[in-house]
């Protein structure tokens, strides 16, 4: 049974950081790529950035570019994303979502086969 497992998230100020991990099971990681989704309020969950099977290649999404970063270790079954200079409308549940896919790497929520539960992150202003 595939679990996908998020942690990391909280509460911080506007232009600080914080981490998310996705801690995988229940599948052969390094075959699949992974992505990390949010959701806010009221809103669709939208893409936030993703990752290729081997790290070698990322994709994100406008909102984030250049704040976030995308990692991966295949040998600890986790996804990181590393979350810089954040923003009050960075506030949603993020999920980690897992893509049985090569390339390219996909932007839409109904291309990923398993999902994490999710971890709120709320930026304060």
């Amino acid at each position: 049974q595939v679990q996908l497992v998020e942690s990391g998230g909280g509460l911080v100020q506007a232009g600080g950081s914080l981490r998310l991990s996705c801690a995988a099971s229940g599948l052969t990681f390094n075959t699949y790529a992974m992505g990390w989704f949010r959701q806010a309020p009221g809103k669709e969950r939208e893409f936030v950035a993703a990752i290729s099977r081997s790290g070698g290649s990322t994709l994100y999404a406008d909102a984030v570019k250049g704040r976030f970063t995308i990692s991966r270790d295949n040998a600890k079954n986790t996804v990181y994303l590393q979350m810089n200079s954040l923003k009050p409308e960075d506030t949603a549940v993020y999920y980690c979502a897992a893509d049985y896919t090569v390339l390219p790497l996909r932007r839409r929520a109904v291309e990923y086969d398993a999902w994490g539960q999710g971890t709120q992150v709320t930026v304060s202003s």
